[in-house]
């Protein structure tokens, strides 16, 4: 990339990242659409150990309320305004929000700067990694639902039971940020080989038309470590369908070879 075209990619990061204060959740979102583009989300990764490319190189670390982020600055004139003196690297902030997250690392935009910078926590780097549009923007306020929509229970259940790849079902009701709220259905399945996986998909296409109109429901896996509301489901709901505890126990036996004697005699 150019050095003006690079210069154009940063202004836009830095122009949104002027927007943002407490509470302009619209102003964060466009900031983190910025860096998820890699025409216009090129930053300046600070290394605390080794050189650009090379195997060993490390980001530099920071803790910020107990959480854990890298630091970079959104242009060489950021860098250059920082006093950094070791090395950089200018990489697009998708990649480094792939690499990141995982380890629940955030990214911390210009930490010299006055008032201290932004900081991206690893939810929101993991949201810019899987697509903004797929992923609710935080924080999230999650509570059991209050909405009463029992025929869809009850035909999400009946389906469920019928499908034997699912182990067991949550529900959440989950108000984002910025954006509408939804029912989120949490899936537990035994097992995530394409059929079973195909299989709890058609189970939510034939239970869906009984949602009411105009309420929108996702759906979450239960074994995605990473997602907010699978956490938030685990720790906090208990399962509405669960197939484990609705499985009757096995009949014992009634006597035969090996077993005591029915009535005591043989």
């Amino acid at each position: 990339m150019s050095a003006s075209a690079s210069g154009t990619a940063a202004g836009h990061v830095e122009q949104m990242l002027r927007q943002v204060t407490p509470g302009r959740y619209d102003a964060y979102e466009s900031l983190l659409h910025a860096l998820a583009t890699p025409a216009t989300g090129q930053i300046w990764m600070l290394l605390w150990h080794g050189q650009a490319g090379a195997p060993d190189a490390q980001y530099g670390r920071m803790e910020v309320d107990g959480h854990g982020y890298a630091p970079c600055v959104t242009s060489a004139q950021e860098l250059s305004a920082s006093g950094w003196m070791r090395s950089y690297e200018v990489v697009d902030a998708l990649d480094v929000a792939r690499t990141l997250y995982p380890d629940r690392y955030g990214l911390w935009l210009n930490p010299h700067a006055p008032g201290g910078g932004v900081g991206v926590p690893w939810l929101d780097l993991r949201r810019i990694a899987a697509g903004l549009d797929r992923q609710p923007a935080g924080p999230l306020r999650l509570s059991e639902p209050a909405i009463e929509i029992p025929q869809f229970y009850a035909l999400l259940t009946q389906n469920a039971h019928r499908t034997p790849a699912l182990r067991s079902l949550r529900r959440a009701w989950v108000q984002p940020a910025f954006g509408a709220p939804y029912l989120a259905i949490g899936l537990d399945v035994y097992d995530t080989s394409p059929p079973a996986v195909d299989s709890v998909r058609a189970m939510m296409q034939r239970s869906i038309g009984a949602v009411p109109d105009g309420l929108p429901v996702s759906t979450v896996a239960m074994s995605d470590e990473f997602d907010p509301v699978a956490m938030w489901l685990r720790a906090n709901s208990r399962p509405f369908y669960d197939r484990d505890a609705h499985a009757l126990p096995a009949p014992g036996p009634t006597g035969g070879y090996g077993y005591p004697p029915v009535g005591g005699a043989y």
